[in-house]
Order: C-alpha cells, then structure tokens, then sequence
C-alpha cells in the first residue's frame, strides 16, 4: 500500500469547513496527562496548550476522570497531593481489568458519572485524545493512537488487553470522527472496523522543542551524572517490552567488533516494563561484559541531553502508530537507525537508516555503518534535521481544529 507522505496528504473535509469560519466550544479531556509523561500524556498536552492559541476555539474546557478542571495538570501537581489520587485511580483500573464483573461495574459507574457531568453540553465539540470516549450529547471525535492492542495482543498485559478491546469499540460507536497519528494507522482503522476513510483523519504529532542539537559543552554535565560521555554512546529510549523488539537489537549489537561495542556501548532508557525478564537478563550480562548499559527511567529535563549526545539512535520498534523517539533524535542532530514497519518510514522519511524488523544481520550492518561512516553520519544529521522541522504542534492543534469544524459542521 503506497501511502502519501506527511507533507503531501491532503486534509479531506468539505470547503464550506474553510469559507466561514465560527467560533468552536470544545471539551478535551487531559486526564492522559500525568506526569511523568507518556506519548500520549505529551501529545495531549501539546495539543491544550497549542489549542487555546487558536483563535477559532472560543471556549476550551478541560475535562479530568469524571469532572471539569480549570488548569492543566502540571508536574508540581503530580508530586503534590494529587498524585496518591491519580495513583489509586490507575490501581483501581488494574483491579477490576483483572475480574471481568468488577471491569463491568467500574465501567458503568465512571461511563454515568461521565455522561451526567456532560449533559446539556451538546453545543460542544468533546475530544478523547487517548482511544475513550463517553457518552455525550454533541459530536464526538477520539484519537486511536494505534491497533496494537488488537493487531497484537500478546505484545500487551491481559488485563490491558480486555479493557482497550472493550474501550475502543465503544469509542468507534460513538465517535462522530475519528483521529490518528499517521496515515498507516488511518488505513489500519479504516480495515479494521471497515470504517469509510472519509471518518478518519491524520494529525501528525511532534517533537518537543527541547530537543534540539546541543554543543558537547552543554550536555557533558548532564550525561556526567548519568556515567555519559557526549558521542560515547548508542541509545534505545523507550519501554522495555515485547513490541520494541529489544531481543533482536541485543543481538544485533552484539555481532558488532567488540572494540566497537567498549568504545559505544548500547545503553537502554525507558521504563522497565512488562514480559521482558529475559531482555533484562542480557542487558544485564552485556553490562558484564562492558557494552550495554541500562538507565531506567531518565527525568524529562535529562532526556532532551541524554537523546543529543548519543553518536546514534537505534529504534527496531515491531510496530508504532507513530514513533515519536525517532523524530525527537532527528531533532537532536543525531542520526538514526529504526526499522521500517508501520508509520516509521513516514516519521523518518529518507533521514533515517532503515531495516526490516527481523532482520538481525541487516540490523547489525545498519548499526555498524550509523556509528562508523562519517560521511553517511553527516548526511543523516542534515536530513533529520530537516525531516523533523517538517513536524509541528501548532499544524496538529490546527489540523484538530479541522476535524471539530467538520464534525460541527455535520451536526448543525
């Protein structure tokens, strides 16, 4: 399937959604945003902030759990008294996934607080920006992320799995539009559910703008306390899980000289988590031997440095609905090896070095000429840096707004 390019795609809505421009009301919830952030939490995030900017919403409200907020969740909040709550929230969701009743029950009850909170609000647009969606009075538009849950199931906990399976088929009921992250993932949606492609429509995310290319100068402190050197390294950020295709890449990295390997060690950052005491097994003998390193989770004002100074960045992802790592390393001038599965040759563009997933020889070739031939070096920092600018959160916050014109324009 031969899908268009991010810069190429055109936006499908009728031209009446451009002619007379009104002012929108629009309620978006921000209850994904919870520190320390996810992708999501930071897609959401971005999309607030870059929301109220935009002169067509009039009113933008912030909906959290079952309850308007006046602000956006911040991270001093997350380590003040509302993270204990946020936390026994997430506790109680992992329960009741676990025992099927208690799912049901905890459905029912957060879905009829949701709904009574929203009623009489049909006048507004409301936005799940992370695959839910309760029952309101208005059009409605949700953004799936991805199909993993579905397409993949043994990539996730079980308990996960029963949940989003539930969540997102009822969000496809009730969504009057649905959003998604790259074109691969539209097509995927549109297959999947056998859903008109004309209901579904891309936003691409972004990088954060602290990620940018950094002198070693600068970021020698940082990475000093994280036992770094500026371009002593090669980094994987990310979750470690099945999907991310770890296994592959130890093994990949290994078959490197281990002249090679001591002089750039692999190092690992993310969060440590799920179905994956063998990976850790191996980054655990590989840091015996002196060529992988693992991090855990690095603090969000450490990462923007820990991302620049890497010599390069290593993302052999199974499957992505987006892939934000490899576009927030081409915004740091590092260059870039990932697969080329789902929307990853979208994000990357021709900047990136790109195998097959299952390919270990051809990874390890891939990995070899990233960290040792300048002069492909050189050219995948330019291009990066040029794929990367092509992405914004100020063009998603206006393509979002698109989609709710649309959907208003459908209800009026």
């Amino acid at each position: 399937m031969q899908l268009a390019t991010e810069a190429d795609r055109p936006l499908v809505f009728p031209a009446r959604a451009w002619i007379q421009p009104h002012p929108m009301k629009v309620i978006l919830s921000v209850e994904p945003i919870r520190y320390p952030l996810t992708g999501i939490g930071r897609y959401t995030l971005e999309l607030a902030r870059n929301l109220a900017q935009l002169e067509a919403v009039e009113e933008l409200r912030y909906f959290s759990d079952a309850a308007f907020v006046d602000e956006l969740p911040d991270g001093a909040q997350a380590a003040s008294a509302t993270a204990p709550t946020s936390r026994m929230l997430r506790l109680k969701r992992q329960v009741a996934a676990r025992l099927p009743f208690l799912l049901n029950i905890y459905r029912r009850r957060v879905d009829t607080a949701r709904q009574d909170t929203l009623a009489g609000k049909g006048d507004y647009v409301y936005h799940g920006p992370n695959f839910y969606l309760p029952q309101t009075d208005g059009p409605a538009v949700v953004t799936i992320h991805d199909l993993s849950v579905l397409k993949m199931p043994e990539f996730h906990p079980p308990e996960r799995v029963a949940f989003m399976t539930r969540e997102v088929e009822v969000a496809m009921k009730r969504a009057t539009a649905i959003i998604t992250v790259s074109d691969f993932i539209r097509h995927e949606i549109a297959e999947h559910f056998s859903i008109p492609l004309e209901r579904i429509f891309t936003t691409s995310l972004a990088g954060s703008a602290d990620f940018f290319p950094r002198d070693e100068a600068v970021t020698a402190h940082v990475l000093a306390t994280l036992g770094l050197k500026p371009g002593g390294y090669a980094l994987y950020a990310g979750t470690i899980e099945p999907r991310k295709n770890l296994d592959r890449l130890l093994t990949a990295y290994e078959a490197l000289p281990m002249a090679l390997r001591k002089r750039v060690p692999l190092v690992l950052a993310g969060y440590k988590g799920w179905n994956n005491a063998g990976v850790h097994a191996r980054i655990r003998q590989a840091t015996a031997e002196g060529w992988a390193r693992y991090l855990g989770y690095v603090p969000e004002e450490a990462l923007p440095h820990l991302f620049a100074g890497a010599r390069l960045f290593a993302f052999p992802s199974l499957y992505e609905g987006f892939g934000l790592p490899v576009l927030e390393a081409m915004a740091s001038g590092v260059p870039v090896v990932c697969s080329d599965v789902a929307s990853l040759p979208e994000v990357a563009g021709d900047a990136a070095l790109m195998v097959h997933a299952e390919d270990v020889a051809g990874l390890t070739a891939a990995l070899e000429r990233g960290l040792t031939d300048e002069g492909w070096r050189e050219g995948a920092v330019t291009a990066g840096l040029n794929q990367a600018a092509r992405f914004s959160w100020a063009r998603c916050a206006q393509e979002t707004a698109n989609v709710y014109r649309h959907v208003l324009d459908l209800a009026a």
